[in-house]
């Protein structure tokens, strides 16, 4: 049960009317909300329409004076009444408003209550009664205006939050500076009792404020209540149904006031961390910025970590809940925690691949490799795993253990594109014959378009070049009586390196056509990459001037990029590396050396060796 009190320092703010909007809001989403009339001067929740009950209902001046008079506190639910067209709610009402409610009402002294007649343990017993026999998920609570005798009721003792609606004006500045004071005294006195403030500027014109008037007073405000976060703002709405008590958020749910409601609803629901919606809301939002997080609903007067502490407490028994609590602590570093968050987590039957992963890695970081491989396996044995979950967890597998990737259910539940970019990813890392296997059937498949076949196709090619199958990637590219040179530079290029590594004989009419496929396409292609296959082409059809602008060219652009692709290596470099790759290029096509690619001797020598 989270209680929280809209409250106004003037009138006309609309405060009655925002609490009841907001609480139809969240009664149609399914939670039970309790409406209590606390503006027992000028009542008026049970004038709403949307809210009637069957009968006239007895309420909050008549329990009072059932206690005064027997001493005991009544029960609470013949106090309370259904409401006929809104499933999930109820309203306490202020009191049966009869000839004897204004006698009721002025018979209590509210000060010999409170410290002759224990209001105090009352009060807290009407509230424990609205939690054992109503069990509302949300209680708002309507309090009059300024300073009252029940103010401290309702704005201190009772509520968990507090919504200040306020006119942007001085008036209300001045009154509201001793109310916000004292609510948030109330986590000073011995109760310790820390309560979310909530700032709406309501009843605003909507007009330009050319002048930044409405700028300069909402900053006054901020500064002087201290809150730093935009208050929710309500704008004057110029409708006769007003005048009706019409319930926007139920009758009128895409008006622009049905909206404005509803965002106030959703900044009360963020500050209850009992809520699961919220509680999750406020993990995934912390989990993004752990260091640099603030509250969007002004100054909380909880700490992080006695927010975290709470989620904890309120849902123990939520496996997804001790998964995003497991993610924040091994984001923050904290991997004991996590793992001991992601164990519950998992023990509560939250089998998803995140979870697996996310302890995969803390048993890695811890050096657990053999847990590790047995958590990474466990996500991809799961179906309908995101890509980006499926690489972490080969990565956490290790290279021992890759071979039978293509066939666990993550890996073949992927669409063909992300297969594609798996099997690509695979190639990156080192050459992999299940890469193979996923690429040759996406090639083999003569449902999908020709361009995704083509770039399988490419991806094979690298794979068997970067292996030293080089009779492979050759037959790839000449399968089925293919024209190389008509498909394509990247092709042609890639055969020639292909019939280069596997003669020993440079075959210069290949590079050849790779020359002029370039300077017959109207693209200009300024990849680092590109322009180290086309110094390479230069240098070997004996064109060394403009092989050696080529190689400037891609040696500047190269290192400056984080990763590049060099074809000098046949894989994916640091910029830094890709500039010496063309460094050796360079000294090849200056004649200072004589000497071949390097991926060429690499597998050369892996041939000898074997």
């Amino acid at each position: 049960m989270y209680v929280s009190t809209f409250y106004s320092f003037k009138g006309g703010v609309g405060r009655t009317m925002a609490l009841v909007n907001a609480a139809v809001w969240l009664a149609k989403k399914g939670n039970k909300v309790l409406l209590v009339d606390f503006d027992l001067e000028a009542p008026g929740l049970d004038t709403f329409p949307l809210l009637k009950s069957k009968s006239d209902s007895l309420g909050l001046v008549d329990f009072v004076s059932r206690f005064l008079k027997t001493d005991q506190a009544p029960d609470a639910k013949d106090y309370i009444a259904r409401c006929r067209r809104v499933e999930n709610l109820s309203v306490m009402p202020s009191g049966r408003y009869s000839a004897n409610y204004a006698r009721n009402f002025t018979e209590i002294d509210w000060r010999m209550l409170y410290e002759e007649r224990d209001g105090f343990l009352l009060m807290e017993d009407l509230k424990e009664q609205w939690r054992q026999t109503i069990r509302p998920d949300y209680v708002f609570i309507d309090s009059r205006t300024g300073y009252t005798d029940t103010g401290g009721i309702c704005t201190r003792q009772l509520p968990d939050s507090v919504v200040i609606l306020f006119f942007p004006n001085e008036q209300n500045l001045r009154g509201l500076r001793k109310v916000v004071a004292d609510i948030r005294s109330e986590s000073d006195l011995p109760r310790k009792k820390k309560i979310e403030l909530h700032f709406v500027m309501s009843n605003v014109p909507d007009l330009d404020d050319e002048d930044d008037i409405l700028m300069a007073i909402k900053q006054r405000f901020q500064t002087e209540l201290d809150f730093v976060h935009e208050p929710t703002v309500i704008h004057r709405y110029e409708s006769l149904s007003l005048l009706n008590q019409t319930v926007f958020a139920a009758q009128r749910p895409k008006s622009r006031l049905a909206r404005e409601y509803l965002d106030l609803a959703e900044q009360v629901v963020d500050g209850n961390l009992q809520d699961r919606d919220a509680a999750l809301r406020f993990l995934r939002q912390t989990r993004s910025s752990v260091e640099g997080y603030r509250f969007r609903l002004g100054q909380s007067p909880k700490t992080q970590g006695e927010k975290l502490t709470e989620i904890e407490d309120f849902h123990s028994d939520d496996s997804e809940v001790m998964f995003h609590l497991g993610n924040l602590a091994a984001k923050s570093g904290r991997l004991e925690d996590a793992k001991s968050f992601l164990d519950r987590c998992i023990d509560l039957g939250y089998e998803h691949a995140d979870a697996y992963v996310e302890r995969a890695r803390i048993h890695d970081r811890n050096e657990h490799t053999e847990d590790a491989q047995t958590d990474a396996m466990a996500a991809l044995m799961q179906t309908t795993v995101p890509l980006h979950l499926v690489m972490q967890a080969i990565r956490l597998l290790g290279e021992d253990s890759y071979c039978e990737i293509a066939e666990l259910p993550a890996v073949r539940s992927l669409d063909v594109e992300d297969r594609l970019a798996f099997a690509s990813e695979l190639v990156r890392i080192r050459p992999n014959k299940h890469a193979e296997t996923i690429l040759q059937h996406i090639i083999d498949d003569h449902e999908q378009s020709s361009e995704l076949r083509d770039d399988a196709r490419s991806k094979l090619t690298l794979n068997y070049i970067r292996a030293g199958r080089y009779d492979h990637a050759i037959q790839l590219l000449t399968s089925g009586g293919r024209d190389v040179q008509s498909t394509g530079i990247a092709d042609t290029f890639n055969f020639a390196m292909a019939k280069w590594a596997q003669s020993g004989a440079i075959p210069k009419p290949l590079f050849k056509s790779v020359v002029t496929l370039d300077e017959s396409t109207d693209e200009e292609r300024k990849d680092a990459n590109y322009l180290q296959c086309l110094a390479l082409a230069y240098w070997a059809i004996g064109d060394h001037t403009k092989a050696t602008q080529f190689a400037d060219s891609a040696q500047d652009i190269g290192q400056t990029k984080r990763m590049v692709f060099s074809y000098w290596r046949y894989q994916e470099v640091p910029g830094r590396v890709f500039a010496a790759d063309v460094a050796e290029l360079q000294k090849m096509i200056n004649g200072e050396v004589t000497q071949e690619p390097r991926f060429m001797k690499r597998n050369s020598t892996a041939t000898e060796q074997a």
